[in-house]
């Protein structure tokens, strides 16, 4: 029915995703939208039967797994069998398998390329991608992105490593939990170079682990089914029911505003500690090999600037700790994310400690909205667009009445506060060419999207300088 952060390994080895239901922001489409996968979310007349492996169609069509369907991503159609398709010579063309100077080329590539090439020389937004692996990052740098707005680091601990993250979850003493961290840290650091060297030379925002942790646990219903099959057949479900009482704990009636972002940093000892060190050293390492990563270190969900001064505080520690012992200047900047409409009406203060912004605008209008984005997109959108209540769902184009008049407040109180204090945005509205004009007349100096969607996001920033005459409000 819908995706989440446990079905990564099967959309990374899927062709297309399709859901019944989400919509254009769901985890679906975000994730889809970063691999460069072909996807349909919301497709609600479709019935999914879990159990029976299969889904059927109005008219009765029932397709079984296994089965081949085609989807199109940009009509939401879906196809029962398979349709040909051939490969957009546009998409070779960004990926650089195709000079747009060869007799290769057709004229829309060579178009495509002069737009392009102009749309560059007038834009002042910068465009970066929203990242986390080495491999998208290599693909945003060819897309064109000048670094990394978003390396969001909840990936990392996924997989075979989220054995490590139930360890530091159910230790039972700080010396458990110390070395569940220490085995999590040379994995992400070894994530971080390779990260760093694909955008090397160029800004890589890392942010530090934001959702609750009881995403990264064994469902609360299937866990509770497996323990209780388990005592009826007399096995030994010890560790299983640990677990469960673990999940139970760390269960959460509203998790997008419970333990999560900051404030997991401040409950958890060492766990942002264990991020910096992995961030710090690895950027040493790049700078011995003769690299040159420019890191910035982001603290998600800051409510208040006493949340952000205390990690602060202690990831400066840190970094400073890497560069003695390395014999490295790293020149590290640390940043927070603007995601609360708290944040935003005392970004003054906030900007007083931190070095730059990024607005989180998927969350900033979950918050400025009361709306619970996976719930509402299927429940009432469509009733509100029918109504008038709103053109276009406010998590695809910026709302610039509400989530708009916050960020204009965070920016002109945190550059009064901090002259030249570094703006950017990181949303999945980065790559929206409508909010990328309006982050143009508010003077940030970058957007960051998805890497397939950064041609768009450089296209239309030089269509913004160009409406606009070049100014924006700095």
């Amino acid at each position: 029915r819908e995706t989440n952060p446990d079905d990564l390994n099967g959309m990374i080895a899927a062709q297309g995703i399709l859901t019944s239901r989400g919509g254009k922001t769901s985890h679906a489409a975000v994730v889809a939208r970063g691999m460069g996968k072909t996807c349909v979310c919301g497709a609600e007349e479709l019935a999914v039967d879990l159990k029976k492996r299969s889904f059927t169609a109005p008219g009765g069509v029932t397709v079984k797994e296994g089965d081949v369907v085609s989807i199109d991503g940009t009509s939401g159609e879906i196809y029962l069998g398979e349709v040909p398709v051939v490969p957009s010579p546009v998409v070779r063309y960004f990926e650089g398998e195709l000079d747009p100077g060869s007799e290769e080329s057709d004229d829309l590539v060579k178009a495509v390329h002069r737009v392009m090439e102009h749309a560059d020389e007038r834009r002042r937004l910068g465009v970066r991608a929203n990242s986390d692996t080495p491999e998208d990052s290599v693909r945003a740098r060819r897309y064109g992105a000048a670094g990394i707005g978003l390396c969001r680091t909840e990936h990392m601990f996924l997989g075979d490593r989220r054995k490590h993250v139930e360890r530091m979850i159910l230790a039972e003493g700080d010396d458990e939990q110390s070395a569940a961290l220490d085995a999590l840290e040379p994995l992400q650091r070894d994530d971080f170079v390779g990260i760093f060297a694909a955008m090397d030379g160029l800004p890589v925002t890392v942010r530090l682990l934001d959702p609750p942790l009881h995403e990264f646990l064994p469902d609360l219903t299937d866990l509770s089914v497996a323990v209780a099959l388990g005592e009826e057949r007399g096995e030994d479900v010890t560790r299983e029911r640990t677990l469960l009482d673990a999940v139970r704990r760390l269960d959460e009636a509203n998790p997008m505003l419970g333990l999560r972002g900051v404030r997991l940093g401040l409950v958890v000892p060492g766990l942002y500690g264990m991020q910096v060190r992995a961030i710090a050293e690895a950027a040493a390492q790049r700078r011995s090999d003769g690299g040159d990563p420019r890191v910035e270190v982001m603290i998600p969900l800051t409510g208040a600037v006493q949340e952000f001064e205390l990690i602060r505080e202690e990831s400066a520690a840190i970094i400073a700790d890497v560069e003695e012992r390395s014999g490295q200047q790293l020149h590290a900047l640390i940043g927070t994310m603007i995601e609360l409409p708290r944040a935003a009406l005392t970004a003054g203060q906030i900007a007083e400690s931190a070095e730059f912004f990024s607005f989180g605008t998927n969350d900033l209008t979950q918050t400025a909205w009361g709306f619970s984005r996976d719930d509402v997109e299927a429940a009432f959108f469509s009733r509100y667009l029918e109504l008038g209540i709103f053109g276009v769902s406010p998590f695809e184009s910026l709302d610039r009445d509400g989530v708009g008049r916050l960020m204009s407040i965070a920016c002109e109180e945190g550059r009064a506060a901090r002259p030249g204090l570094k703006l950017g945005i990181c949303g999945e509205h980065g790559g929206d060419p409508d909010s990328v004009h309006f982050c143009h007349e508010l003077g940030l100096d970058y957007v960051s999207c998805s890497p397939f969607r950064v041609p768009v996001a450089r296209l239309e920033a030089g269509r913004a300088a160009v409406a606009g005459g070049g100014s924006d409000s700095r």
